[in-house]
């Protein structure tokens, strides 16, 4: 086929038929539906949209691609002869095949014997298939054992030449999806076949408009949908993923746009001033002085803060960069103009964090601080409740709970959300609900990238903390073991450090085999004898906490033994040793944050990673932090291999959940669409034009369904 054909007739109809539910399709039924649910698919329209998770080249005599496997043997032969083996535990059955050029291949099936008598064959259906002379595709994967044939494979998928679905399964790119128990790859592609000949994909309709459909030369929707499903070539799906990429990207990247629109006309029906009756104190007794960074961070901020406009800003920053400093001056100025700030994030363990950090930064001023989790008891909780209410907690830290129904706020104007990527637009929303108008500050230490932030960002302003303390150290960091580990943490308390020992869970687990804080801490005594040891673990009580972190921080433990509850908010410049048992266990970011509570004084300091099981994506964690301490480095990988939605915070509202791009290998495309978009909106602000009215009518519908980002009524 040729790619860009014309475009076709832009239908403006906006009376399509009603989608096809799903249990219609031919072959699927009530009781398969339910299996579809859990993909979530209701309609065929959902199951044309459901793209292939990846693709295996099961074509003949193929170039080597991205989508070959040396393992993975596809094979087209007539069959020459059949052997039943019966063994001890299991019966094998083998066919050997003939290829085209004269080859001989050996072909064995596996099944687990059954002590008891057969009521069927269970090679019956492969018996049938497998008679001499018959023509067969096999795929399968190499066995790595000698014999007199070339090639032995074990078979995974076989189909015979003559069936007419065959060319969906084999001499092809073929589409692998990602599925649910009871569903295979084989029916899921004769379902989708049965999709694309139905009236919903001619029904399709065509939401991107017609000039920018001709400007880039995309196919249209149902030429796409065909070729990302079942590609006649490498060209053809690149061209598919092209047109679908780029539809994605241009949708939320208009939304945001909008949004930037409707965010530049609201105005705020309250001010501030620069008091400094809180402000000054604060910087005076904090005992260190603001990094030029940050000083220009906190310039940014106030001058939003001062504005007309309501602040929307992200402020992000490496791992030790100061960022909660920043925030917290932010919430002073609210304070000290007789407002309310509050400060969400996404743990309990980090709402303990700063909770405790802001206690000890604010000691001697008149500010309220309160901490609000689901593990607050209910007499704390109903006094905090009543505090907020009528204004006599000024700053509120918490979790998911500071957004329940029930808590109200007498003047709230300021809000910071500390690893926003952990939250989902939804959340975000519901915090802003809680008063007419709110100054948003939200703060990453996962950098994102200067195009994601254009694209998917448009109404937020980006603040960036570009250098650390001075005297911050260069961390050594390295993969060893336990006992290595041991030996440098022997060694450098010997010398009159301290160390941290990190381990990923409080108790054992059958389901995850992490080592339990709690079972180490006692072993752990045995091992050094001769030092203090304590532990700290997010079950403790708050008091407890408090006791252990401030024995530590004047040197009268030696090692705290840990779990992630030290990952933010400690400062203890004689510590040089960070070691993060289970590291396979931890998130870059997690890893990240932990080696950066060492490093902090003058000393040389280190940070070894112990890890057990590590699977490929774990081993690629731990080797990026071994192999650099640059945040905007690690943010990028982090970003990578997380993808874009659990980044930037939108992965629990699937506005980022993207289907057919990829921010990072597709960036021409994002260009592409950052570009439109500005030309489209500044064509037609309100997409009212007809050809925009459905591109116009997708934007509303995602809305109503997920985003909760742009009201285009």
């Amino acid at each position: 086929m040729h790619y860009f054909q014309a475009v076709p007739k832009y239908c403006y109809n906006l009376n399509m038929s009603a989608p096809v539910k799903i249990q219609y399709l031919k072959g699927i039924g009530p009781a398969k539906a339910k299996l579809f649910e859990r993909l979530e698919i209701a309609t065929v329209q959902d199951l044309l949209h459901y793209y292939p998770r990846t693709y295996q080249d099961r074509r003949l005599n193929t170039t080597p691609n991205e989508y070959n496997s040396e393992a993975l043997v596809v094979l087209k032969g007539r069959v020459l002869r059949t052997q039943l083996v019966p063994a001890k535990s299991i019966l094998i059955f083998k066919a050997v095949l003939e290829d085209e050029k004269g080859h001989q291949v050996e072909c064995t099936w596996f099944k687990k014997r059954m002590y008891r008598a057969f009521r069927f064959d269970p090679f019956g259906q492969i018996k049938k298939d497998f008679h001499v002379n018959n023509e067969v595709w096999v795929i399968g994967r190499k066995q790595d054992r000698g014999a007199m044939f070339a090639t032995q494979i074990t078979v995974e998928e076989y189909y015979v030449a003559a069936d007419t679905l065959t060319k969906l399964h084999a001499g092809r790119l073929t589409p692998i999806y990602g599925l649910t128990e009871g569903l295979t790859n084989k029916q899921f592609r004769q379902f989708m076949y049965e999709a694309l000949q139905s009236n919903t994909l001619t029904e399709t309709p065509e939401i991107l408009p017609p000039a920018l459909l001709q400007k880039r030369r995309l196919l249209s929707a149902p030429q796409a949908l065909k070729a990302i499903h079942f590609p006649n070539s490498l060209a053809e799906l690149g061209t598919a993923r092209t047109r679908l990429a780029y539809e994605e990207f241009l949708l939320l990247a208009t939304a945001w746009g909008i949004k930037r629109t409707q965010t530049k006309i609201l105005a705020k029906d309250y001010s501030y001033t620069v008091k400094k009756k809180l402000l000054t104190p604060f910087r005076e007794q904090l005992g260190f002085e603001f990094t030029g960074s940050q000083k220009k961070v906190i310039n940014e901020i106030f001058e939003d803060l001062l504005s007309t406009r309501p602040m929307n800003r992200l402020l992000q920053g490496d791992v030790g960069s100061g960022k909660t400093v920043v925030a917290l001056c932010a919430m002073l100025l609210a304070v000290e103009n007789g407002y309310q700030a509050a400060l969400m994030v996404p743990t309990e363990i980090l709402a303990e964090q700063h909770f405790l950090t802001f206690k000890r930064m604010l000691q001697g001023l008149p500010v309220n601080v309160a901490i609000l989790t689901s593990s607050t008891k209910s007499a704390e909780k109903k006094k905090i409740l009543q505090g907020l209410a009528d204004g006599m907690v000024h700053i509120l830290v918490g979790t998911h709970a500071v957004i329940q129904d029930n808590v109200q706020f007498h003047n709230l104007r300021l809000a910071v959300i500390d690893e926003q990527h952990r939250f989902g637009v939804k959340q975000r929303s519901k915090l802003k609900e809680k008063t007419s108008k709110l100054d948003l500050l939200t703060m990453t230490a996962t950098p994102i990238p200067r195009t994601l932030a254009l694209a998917f960002y448009g109404d937020l302003a980006v603040s960036t903390i570009s250098e650390l303390p001075p005297g911050r150290q260069p961390i050594q960091t390295e993969c060893a073991t336990s006992r290595l580990a041991y030996d440098r943490v022997r060694e450098e308390v010997q010398k009159g450090r301290q160390a941290y020992i990190v381990f990923p869970l409080i108790e054992e687990s059958e389901k995850i085999s992490a080592k339990a804080v709690t079972e180490e801490f006692e072993k752990l005594k045995k091992i050094f004898p001769e030092f203090r040891l304590a532990i700290l673990h997010g079950q403790m009580s708050q008091a407890e906490k408090e006791d252990v972190m401030a024995d530590f921080a004047a040197h009268k433990t030696d090692i705290l033994v840990a779990t992630p509850v030290i990952e933010v908010g400690i400062d203890v410049k004689n510590a040089t040793v960070m070691v993060i048992e289970n590291a396979e266990r931890f998130g870059l970011a997690s890893l990240h944050q932990l080696r950066g509570r060492v490093g902090r004084g003058a000393h040389e300091s280190y940070c070894i990673l112990v890890p057990q099981h590590a699977g490929h994506v774990a081993k690629e964690r731990v080797d990026i932090i071994c192999a650099t301490s640059d945040g905007f480095q690690i943010g990028e990988r982090d970003m990578q291999l997380r993808g874009p939605g659990e980044i930037l915070g939108t992965r629990q509202s699937g506005d980022l959940e993207f289907k057919a791009g990829d921010v990072f290998k597709d960036r021409d495309i994002l260009y592409w669409a950052i570009e439109d978009r500005d030309e489209l909106l500044s064509q037609d602000p309100g997409l009212t034009k007809p050809e925009h009215v459905l591109f116009r009518q997708k934007l509303q519908e995602l809305y109503q369904q997920n985003w909760h980002l742009i009201d285009l009524s």
